[in-house]
């Protein structure tokens, strides 16, 4: 940690030395008028003032300065020599605003600015409904200083979204990764989500998964969301580690709102066809301001989803996979935050997050073997409860001090996975008739009678496991900002620096029963067949009397403790990762094209230590032994990233964009660990004696991804809530990881499977992204997006090239909304379109996911001005989910999740 502050210290001196020749001419410049200068802050409301306005363009003509107003609607102008000036006010779906000013030699002018709809008939829609939702995303992604793209939190109540996840899927170039068909993890034009920046209130978040990076953005309930946004290009005041893109959620604070005190309360009940079960969810938030200077926001919600899915897998040779899922899912999530804002100067913040999430899962599965006369079945059971949690704290202030403004920002998030008292049940049994055809996405398998009878089972195996990940991140950032004039040109220096501190910790007590079985009966656990709509499954288990017959009969069931012992010691590992950061960034205004270039620098200082883990099973020497090795590495690595981004406005409805930026992606956590299970098995076959040895390890050598990105694209605003763009974007990844078979390598000699995480040579990605968004003045509105890209990845495996696509990148993204409202109803219909993409090299194969159409719906309806029902169908069709092995009859695995529909009540103040 010292060395990491030494090296933060050393590049924020050297940043702050790249300052001085700019801020040699602000400071005299600053002097001449210094005695002078005042400010202006103020806030931009509708007539009725039960609105704000966020993204609105706010000019100084006389000076020809500009700036853009925040979430709040609230805009600052500082230094502001005295005189008489004119304010003009540019917002999208509003008509433009003039207003007169004068600041006296030492005063602060508050100007409160009216804008109101172009449409005066719509303004009830405007306040309440998707137009208001569109003019705001609209309007902020207008006046970005990246090429972005944004949700607002009026915009979130406009879709059957449950999270944050599947309102992100919307926007141009955005598709998510679904667990049990609900949305979790976004991918940004197709690229993988570990390789997303994810922050809350500018805080990083940890994962809670053990292993991963990528955080499933479900955990954040859209009660609790003020505002997302997804930048696909990134400043140098933003973390590096973004390949795909930077995803920034702000959660909601009590000045967001023009109101002095409102209030919310949702009721929903929901009801999944393929489980027939029923599901609540209650949500409330709350903001008040105390006075103009103190404000509160609070918010609550609370989800019970009863589902579940059917499965069948395969592996594209020999073996199919039956598996029926009973799931039992419930999330909590809350929000307070306080803000504290004594005068013009000063605001100092308090933002916290918590949210829980469990998954009560009971999986039965059956698994066929096809090996003609020696064909096997097995029945499995998977009885687990998992929890979820993130808690994070951000504590900040921003103070505005002479020329400077600087603001700090200290925070903490903890995210936990808990996995206790798992249990497994394996059942055997031997059964020639076993026949299959796995050529088709739904397999075919063949049987008697002896297949579905338990009696003709034995039981195999029971193992019990004790899992639990944690993953801390300590962070400290500061930054500072002044203005500065560039000949006559205005502009503004920005420089800063981050201390990142991250622990990802995972311990895992595994326990295995091989025996001792004489007192279970396999058909007294037997119950009625479960609905299963892709088979025929045969009966079913009891989860209760699996529990109790393990719970009572422990004591007398024979422990194979060398395989407990590989599979626990294996699967513990922490890794350390400290990063240090600083930044130098330069913004200036030449007429109208408008630049933001700079340089960052991170130092990234890792470590992991785990375990080599060998089970030795020699069955000449009689010899059978788990031997196992402490195993540390380290490494530390660094980078100085360049990137600059410049908007040119033709005029106020046409803007040309271009952007150059440097990113990279450190690995998953579980990929670069220190871990090694190695299995060595000695026998005599033939008279000679053979050893076989396998291993799956970690690689704590693996090189971050580092990339060079281009991005190029045209907006145009018509005028009214309405944006058309094209962008062209490109981007050469170095050192992408895959998972292959290394075995054939110098290292692994004599093995003859070992699966590791290695880089692939070269990757690029090229694309096109399209979007238009259109609200006419009769209530209808469109939406329309799509995303093509095309990659190229060479990977070597056993000695032999591979040229795929980049892991889980798709070639086409695409949404398509259409809507209508008015004074009282709101509806629209979305689809969401995600082509096919390489999930891994599995042997030989290429395991792919294929291509995914999902069509939801939305309706609800103003009962009072205060209070609306809503109705939403999500997976109309009924959309299964499906990976097949290199050609798309050849099943990895088809599953179905049902419809749900949900009917709601909401409460508004």
């Amino acid at each position: 940690m010292k060395t990491s502050f030494n090296t933060l210290t050393r590049a924020c001196l050297m940043a702050l030395g790249l300052s001085l020749c700019p801020l040699v001419h602000a400071e005299a410049a600053a002097a001449a008028g210094a005695a002078g200068a005042a400010g202006i802050i103020g806030q931009l409301t509708n007539a009725e003032h039960n609105r704000v306005y966020a993204g609105a363009r706010i000019t100084l003509v006389e000076l020809n300065l500009s700036t853009e107003s925040q979430r709040d609607g609230s805009f600052r102008f500082t230094n502001v020599p005295a005189g008489s000036y004119t304010l003009h006010v540019s917002y999208l779906g509003a008509a433009p605003v003039t207003q007169k000013i004068a600041i006296d030699s030492t005063g602060i002018v508050r100007p409160t600015v009216m804008l109101n709809p172009v449409a005066t008939a719509m303004a009830d829609i405007v306040v309440r409904g998707q137009r208001s939702g569109q003019a705001s995303a609209i309007n902020q992604q207008r006046v970005s200083d990246r090429i972005s793209s944004i949700v607002s939190a009026d915009a979130i109540g406009q879709f059957p979204d449950q999270n944050a996840a599947e309102s992100l899927q919307r926007l141009p170039g955005l598709s998510i990764e679904r667990d049990q068909g609900e949305g979790r993890f976004v991918g940004i034009r197709g690229i993988d989500p570990n390789l997303n920046n994810v922050t809350i209130n500018g805080l990083n978040i940890p994962s809670p998964e053990a292993g991963v990076r990528s955080v499933a953005l479900d955990v954040i309930p859209s009660e609790l969301i003020q505002s997302l946004e997804v930048a696909k290009s990134i400043t140098p005041d933003m973390d590096a580690d973004a390949i795909g893109g930077a995803v920034t959620v702000k959660s909601v604070s009590a000045f967001d709102r023009q109101q002095k005190t409102t209030a919310s309360a949702t009721v929903q009940g929901g009801y999944n066809t393929l489980r027939e079960a029923y599901n609540p969810k209650l949500a409330g938030s709350l903001t008040h301001q105390f006075s103009q200077t103190l404000g509160i926001a609070a918010a609550l919600s609370y989800f019970d989803r009863d589902f579940g899915s059917d499965n069948i897998e395969s592996n594209g040779a020999d073996e199919v996979e039956q598996r029926h899922y009973t799931i039992t899912r419930e999330r909590l999530g809350a929000a307070i935050n306080i803000d504290w804002r004594p005068d013009f100067n000063n605001q100092y913040y308090l933002r916290t997050l918590y949210s829980k999430f469990s998954d009560d899962e009971y999986r039965q599965a059956v698994i066929y073997t096809l090996e003609g006369e020696d064909s096997q079945i097995e029945r499995q059971s998977k009885d687990r409860y998992e929890s979820q949690s993130i808690a994070t704290i951000a504590a900040g202030a921003e103070h505005q001090l002479q020329q400077w403004l600087v603001s700090y920002q200290i925070g903490y998030a903890s995210a936990t996975e808990d996995e206790p008292d798992a249990l497994y049940y394996v059942f055997n049994s031997e059964n020639s008739s076993v026949d299959g055809e796995l050529d088709h996405p739904i397999p075919i398998v063949s049987f008697d009678a002896d297949a579905t009878d338990i009696s003709q089972y034995e039981t195999d195996e029971i193992s019990f496991e004790d899992n639990y990940a944690k993953d801390t991140d300590t962070s400290f950032k500061f930054d500072l900002s002044r203005d500065i004039t560039l000949g006559n040109y205005p502009g503004q220096i920005k420089l800063g620096g981050k201390y990142r501190s991250r622990e990802k910790r995972r311990d895992s007590q595994m326990f295995i029963y091989d025996g001792g079985f004489d007192a279970l009966s396999p058909p007294d656990l037997a119950i009625t067949e479960p609905d299963y709509g892709l088979g025929n499954f045969g009966p079913g288990l009891n989860r209760e009397r699996m529990r109790d017959f393990f719970n009572q009969n422990r004591a007398d069931l024979s422990l194979a403790a060398l395989d407990s012992a590989l599979e626990s010691n294996g699967a513990t590992y922490v890794n350390k990762e400290d990063i240090s950061a600083a930044y130098f960034m330069l913004t200036a205004d030449i007429e109208k094209l408008h630049l933001v270039a700079g340089l960052r620098y991170e130092d990234t200082d890792f470590s992991t230590a785990g375990n080599r883990v060998e089970l030795v099973d020699d069955e000449q020497n009689d010899v059978q032994e788990v031997i196992n090795s402490p195993w540390t590495a380290e490494r530390r690595y660094d980078h100085l990233l360049p990137s600059i981004n410049a908007r040119y406005d033709v005029n106020e409805q046409l803007l040309l964009r271009a952007a150059y930026t440097q990113t990279i992606s450190r690995p998953r956590f579980e990929d670069v660990a220190a871990f090694q299970i190695i299995e060595s098995k000695t026998a005599q076959d033939e008279g000679v004696v053979v050893t076989e040895r396998e291993a799956e390890v970690g690689n704590p050598d693996l090189q971050p991804y580092e990339a060079d990105n281009l991005d190029l694209s045209i907006e145009y605003y018509p005028g009214d809530i309405g944006v058309m763009s094209a962008g062209l974007f490109y981007k050469k990844i170095d050192n992408f990881v895959v998972y292959a078979d290394v075995a054939a390598t110098a290292q692994w000699a004599g093995f003859e499977e070992v699966t590791q995480a290695i880089n692939g040579e070269t990757a690029s990605l090229r694309g096109l992204e399209l979007a238009w968004v259109k609200a006419f003045d009769n209530g209808f509105l469109i939406s329309a997006n799509t995303t093509f890209t095309d990659s190229d990845a060479t990977t070597f495996v056993d000695g032999e090239q591979y040229d795929t696509r980049l892991p889980n990148q798709s070639d086409r993204i695409g949404n398509l909304t259409l809507g209508y409202e008015n004074t009282a109803l709101s509806v629209r219909l979305t689809a969401s379109y995600k082509s096919d993409n390489l999930e891994e090299i599995d042997g030989d194969m290429l395991r792919i996911e294929d291509d995914h159409t999902q069509l939801d719906f939305m309706g609800k309806y103003f009962v009072t001005p205060a209070t609306l029902v809503y109705f939403n169908i999500i997976n109309i069709t009924d959309e299964p989910f499906y990976h097949y092995f290199d050609q798309p009859n050849v099943n990895a695995q088809y599953e179905e999740y049902g419809r749900t529909f949900q009917l709601g009540l909401t409460w508004q103040l």
